[in-house]
């Protein structure tokens, strides 16, 4: 595989670790910020840190912004606005693990979106990929007990997020798409990307202020929104669209797998909780379907 595949892979795997870790913030401290509020605070600090770096550039390429329109609009509608107001809105009725494992519906959606409206089917032997990695996935969420499978249950807040991952496949089938139209530079494109979205969470999050009210500006909750800004807004968005650029959508999505099992290790090394076999054998089928789908060849 070429270097800049690799390194475009190894950008992915930076997402879905921030992203995983997005997850466990997001039901840690549901009691303690709104969703709305930890959406629009997340993203206005993204934003307050991006300015002094792309402010320029922008302002340089502005024919370009300009020329994107309506589509910049989707884009950070889709990407930056919906998908993550719906992911903390489900966390206030489901739990962590379930974020991530619903989350793994991502690459057949985005599979199937790639052949419709990109023409871009994948091969062969990517379906067999994942579904080995899907296999790998059911061990973890089974825990390698048949009972545990037939007696796990979804409630409303998986629904929400199943329509936040649908959300989050058209961003990136329409990502990439479209991302050679703007002939943006990655910081430059996530720049107009968090400009455009922060205005459209606005008025959702003034509502919500209105109803339930803010939160405390305590040291913890203040972190919690650190951290989504800095690792889970700019470093994860930064690797996951230069990845969607570089090997496709449909690859690009096939990591997502990797998001139960890098909750469940970060789990381990920060809640303490113990990594069984059930973890280490569906970690080790879901890497396996991960190389073999993104392998060259049919």
């Amino acid at each position: 595989m070429p270097s800049r595949q690799l390194l475009a892979f190894a950008g992915l795997l930076v997402s879905c670790l921030c992203w995983a870790g997005n997850a466990l913030v997001a039901r840690a401290f549901y009691s303690a910020i709104p969703p709305l509020s930890l959406s629009f605070w997340r993203w206005s600090l993204a934003l307050a840190i991006l300015l002094p770096f792309v402010a320029v550039p922008l302002w340089r390429e502005r024919h370009k912004v300009i020329r994107g329109g309506w589509r910049l609009v989707l884009l950070a509608a889709l990407g930056i606005s919906g998908y993550n107001s719906l992911l903390y809105t489900a966390a206030h009725s489901t739990v962590a693990i379930n974020i991530t494992l619903v989350n793994t519906c991502l690459p057949l959606a985005t599979y199937l979106g790639a052949g419709v409206l990109l023409n871009e089917w994948p091969p062969r032997r990517a379906w067999f990929g994942m579904a080995v990695a899907a296999i790998g996935l059911i061990t973890l969420i089974s825990r390698g007990s048949l009972a545990n499978l037939l007696a796990l249950s979804f409630n409303p807040g998986d629904l929400i997020m199943l329509v936040a991952v649908l959300v989050w496949a058209l961003y990136t089938l329409l990502l990439r798409r479209w991302s050679p139209r703007f002939e943006l530079p990655p910081l430059a494109l996530l720049g107009a990307l968090v400009l455009l979205g922060v205005p459209i969470i606005l008025p959702f999050y003034l509502v919500e202020l209105s109803q339930v009210g803010g939160f405390d500006p305590s040291p913890a909750n203040l972190a919690a929104i650190g951290y989504t800004a800095v690792f889970a807004s700019l470093l994860a968005y930064l690797t996951w669209n230069h990845g969607v650029k570089v090997v496709g959508a449909a690859k690009a999505a096939l990591t997502s797998y990797l998001m139960p099992v890098f909750a469940a290790l970060l789990a381990y090394l920060l809640l303490g909780e113990t990594l069984e076999v059930f973890h280490w054998l569906g970690g080790a089928l879901i890497f396996g379907g991960l190389l073999l789908a993104t392998r060259p060849g049919r």
